[in-house]
């Protein structure tokens, strides 16, 4: 009997999310079935406030449509502090009707403003040394009775850490995150029923300076945000026997230090384990001597609930070697650059002081190297209590290393003492990719590795030197990589919500989101991640709200640039970074040879465009109408500019043949030719590359697209420099900076930026995907409700496979060819789809699946004979093509 299951419910694409504040949120479920062409025709959701559905807010009934994702909440107005069970029942087109999933919930947080109660708290004023102690605060009281829920609602001026009765509600990290604070300030939810007893119970808080107040930048800047830590914090609880009850921050609270004497993001902590106030965060601690905090006046309108998942520890790992420099020093190898911090274990005599310095490499003669880390220490120091086997980890900060120089410990059995913590914003994986070359799948590793080391709070440049800055332009070229790796909608989801916050009056955009002034406004292909990054998570996930809520900061930058210069179709003044670390540029320096009011014209064409197929999306014909004859303007008016009578690209460079072509800015009958001199760039410069920022991501795509497949494969193959698998073969494990940040005499780039986990040249990864495995999402019908499956083969592999976890369930398109010269393709395509499977130089009269004429399979809708090949739309399921 045939059959179909429900699973894999979501609410605003998390599991279980507690304490939100979204009045209309968005649920998704996938279904599982046994059989091909699969398609959901009805749904029925019920909402209830009881597990047992008996207490309905919210039936549909039955409704007759194939959505699946993002159907939007239209029940009972929600109410704060509650918990929503939810539940789906779907039938497909053959009136095979599932059970009732499984019951899943959410739980709204203080959805109104006036139900902030509590003051702002902040420390005990210490005039010796603000903000270099870290504050430790603490309040006791008395719980009378079963409880039956306890929830605490909390943020800070600043990081926090929060116990309760000793010990920590959750695994979350750097809370309260980094946003826009004076705008956009995250609280968030703690379910701590299970820590609660009857009697006297203590809450204990840490304060640390974290983004807000302490060091940001390179310019010896800090404070940008305020000067004071302070919190805010309320507890509800409620008793088995309906009381309720509330605990928050006010005048009660007292405050001292401890044994965290410094922290900071950049620069590590210091840890004197002599002064530690053991039990400072339990009821029974005797706190007389603690100071009374005080209360300020401070503004609530900035809270929002926490947005999507916070940086949790992710991973551990331990050690691969321990060896002696030449210079003498002791360094443990981590095997793999990374985010985060060290644990470890000591048993030593009280005031015996253990140093970790942090680094990425080592330098020419294998010596441990922190030049490149500037003026970030990235140092932990703990000096030993004593007498007892001692544990320790930092709270507010973290390093980007791989090998971690260790002073104050013998080095027998020193690997033994350390474990790596990796940290980042806790993404859900979402895809993998492989192939029939190692060195690509290394590469692809350290793409990954890449992301997760800078994709911690804010899409960030770098993590380990006196930076790790949210920089609009790597976030943009990344993104659509960053997608398959991971489940990023809501990372930026709330990120772009930051970007419009920032945004100034006039439309421009930062450099940097969160903005920190001195880096300045306005460059192209920065600002432009306010159009492609919104444009981009909507073709991933098929996410209208969130483009209708970025809507209006992506016309404020397209606006922004039609009001600069004397001619509103091109843009030729202000500041920007060109094509950035090309390879071309005159003298080696860090800005290509492409014109850059070229790249930014060609920029301002793209999100011209972007922003008239949004409007169009959201049913907004005016606006549509509005920017398809400004995009006609900029177009008409790059022609003018940058091409000759004769259709030629007037600057001769790679990143300007790509982006003409990739952009759609040329007359199509021109396109071939500018093609052809791409192809020829390439290959007069020995099989090389000279892109930069914002030619890399778009040359493979372009070179595939114009039938230079095997020019663009020849490309991401290359071993010697400059190219991806340089870096690879010189032992990276994540993404360089700079293409030859070290030489292959073991030299350095420089020292002044050469940052070894800096993810940009990694947006190659959208090509393996979408080009070599071949997984794309029909514009058409976006966040892959149809998927478009066109794998390219090219010279010099023979086999690639590709997995991604969409919004719908599982994809895979896996290729590779046989002994025979006959071609293989495995194709998996979720419930609830349909692809279009396109396949190049198929031979309709030896193409089987499954080993039967394809014509005759189950599952295919229609086939189209192409002279390229062979277009088949086809149902859910699993194929095998053999070709």
């Amino acid at each position: 009997m045939p059959s179909i299951i429900v699973y894999d419910l979501r609410c605003e694409y998390r599991k279980h999310p507690v304490g939100i504040d979204v009045l209309r949120p968005r649920l998704s479920w996938k279904l599982a079935a046994d059989r091909r062409n699969v398609g959901q025709e009805t749904y029925r959701i019920q909402v209830a406030v009881d597990e047992s559905f008996r207490r309905l807010v919210w039936d549909t009934g039955l409704v007759r449509s194939d959505r699946s994702v993002h159907v939007e909440y239209e029940g009972e107005p929600l109410q704060s502090r509650t918990r929503y069970y939810y539940r789906v029942q779907a039938g497909d087109r053959t009136g095979c009707q599932s059970e009732w999933s499984d019951g899943a919930f959410w739980e709204t947080a203080l959805l109104k403003r006036e139900e902030w109660l509590a003051d702002w708290i902040a420390p005990p004023a210490r005039a010796d040394k603000p903000n270099v102690e870290i504050d430790y605060l603490r309040k006791t009281f008395r719980i009378q009775g079963e409880v039956s829920q306890a929830r605490i609602y909390a943020t800070a001026h600043g990081l926090y850490k929060l116990f309760v009765n000793g010990k920590t509600p959750d695994d979350t990290l750097f809370a309260p995150g980094y946003t826009s604070y004076r705008k956009r300030l995250q609280y968030q939810t703690y379910d701590v029923t299970h820590l609660l007893a009857n009697g006297t119970n203590a809450i204990g808080v840490m304060l640390g300076n974290g983004w807000y107040i302490g060091d940001l930048g390179w310019m010896d800047g800090r404070h940008f945000y305020g000067t004071e830590r302070a919190l805010l914090m309320q507890l509800h609880v409620t008793y088995v026997d309906g009381r309720q009850e509330m605990i928050m921050t006010d005048e009660g609270w007292r405050g001292s230090t401890g044994a965290l004497l410094m922290s900071e993001l950049y620069h590590g902590e210091t840890c004197d384990a002599r002064l530690a106030q053991e039990g400072w965060h339990r009821a029974d601690f005797p706190a007389s001597d603690w100071q009374s905090v005080e209360v300020r006046a401070l503004t609530k309108d900035p809270l929002i609930a926490q947005e999507g998942e916070p940086v949790r520890i992710v991973e551990k790992r331990t050690p691969v070697a321990v060896f002696v420099t030449p210079r003498g020093e002791i360094v443990l190898d981590m095997g793999q650059n990374m985010v985060g911090w060290m644990r470890f274990r000591v048993e030593a005599d009280a005031g015996t002081v253990i140093t970790l310095r942090h680094a990425e490499v080592l330098d020419q003669q294998g010596n441990f190297y922190v030049d490149n880390i500037r003026s970030a220490r990235q140092t932990v120091r703990y000096i030993c209590k004593g007498g007892e086997s001692e544990e320790y980890e930092p709270s507010f900060s973290f390093q980007g290393f791989r090998y971690v120089q260790v002073e104050g410990l013998p080095i027998e059995g020193l690997a033994d003492r350390f474990v790596a913590c990796v940290i980042h914003t806790d993404m859900e994986p979402a895809g993998s990719f492989r192939c029939s070359d190692e060195m690509v799948n290394q590469l692809q590793r350290n793409i990954v590795w890449g992301q997760k080391g800078n994709f911690l709070e804010v899409p960030t440049d770098c993590p380990q030197r006196d930076e790790r800055l949210g920089w609009t332009g790597d976030a943009q070229v990344f993104a659509r990589t960053g997608a398959f790796n991971f489940n990023v909608a809501p990372f930026f989801a709330k990120w772009l919500k930051d970007l419009a916050a920032d945004q100034q009056p006039d439309g421009g955009v930062s450099h940097v989101v969160p903005d920190l002034p001195f880096c300045g406004y306005n460059s192209s292909a920065w600002g432009d991640a306010a159009v492609i990054v919104p444009w981009t998570i909507y073709q991933c996930y098929g996410d209208v709200r969130l483009l209708e809520t970025q809507y209006p900061s992506m016309k404020a930058w397209v606006d922004y640039i039609r009001n600069q210069g004397e001619d509103e179709c091109l843009w030729n003044s202000g500041f920007h970074f060109g094509d950035w670390l090309a390879l071309d540029g005159p003298g080696g320096r860090v800005v290509g040879a492409t014109p850059k009011d070229l790249i930014a014209t060609a920029f301002y064409a793209h999100s011209a465009s972007l922003v008239a197929k949004a409007a169009a999306v959201l049913g907004y014909e005016e606006d549509s109408v509005r920017y398809k004859n400004l995009l006609e303007g900029i177009v008409n008016a790059y022609r003018k500019e940058f091409v000759s009578p004769n259709g030629r690209v007037v600057s001769p460079t790679q990143t300007a043949y790509v982006l003409s072509l990739m952009f759609d800015l040329l007359q199509e009958n021109d396109r071939p030719r500018t093609a052809r001199m791409l192809a020829e760039h390439v290959k007069e410069n020995g099989m090389h590359l000279t892109t930069g920022f914002v030619g890399t991501p778009y040359l493979c795509h372009v070179l595939t697209r114009f039938g230079y497949h095997d020019i663009a494969c020849q490309l991401v193959l290359q071993k010697e420099f400059p190219s991806w698998l340089y870096s690879v073969g010189q032992g990276a494990t994540t993404i360089w900076e700079h293409w030859d940040g070290i030489k292959a005499d073991g030299s350095f780039w420089s020292e002044e930026m050469n940052s070894f986990n800096h993810y940009a040249f990694g947006a190659i990864g959208d090509w393996l995907y979408r080009a070599v495995a071949g997984i794309d999402t029909d514009p058409a019908a976006p966040g892959f409700k149809h998927i478009i499956i066109e794998p390219h083969r090219g010279d010099g592999l023979s086999a690639a496979e590709a997995v991604y976890w969409s919004a719908y369930g599982e994809i895979r398109s896996a290729w590779e060819t046989t002994g025979n010269a006959r071609k293989r393709l495995e194709v998996s395509i979720p419930p609830n789809t349909t692809a279009t499977i396109i396949l190049s130089g198929a031979d309709p009269g030896r193409l089987t699946e499954t080993g039967q004429p394809y014509t005759a399979v189950e599952g295919f809708l229609s086939s189209e004979i192409a002279e390229s090949g062979i277009r088949l739309l086809v149902g859910s399921g699993h194929y095998s093509f053999e070709y």
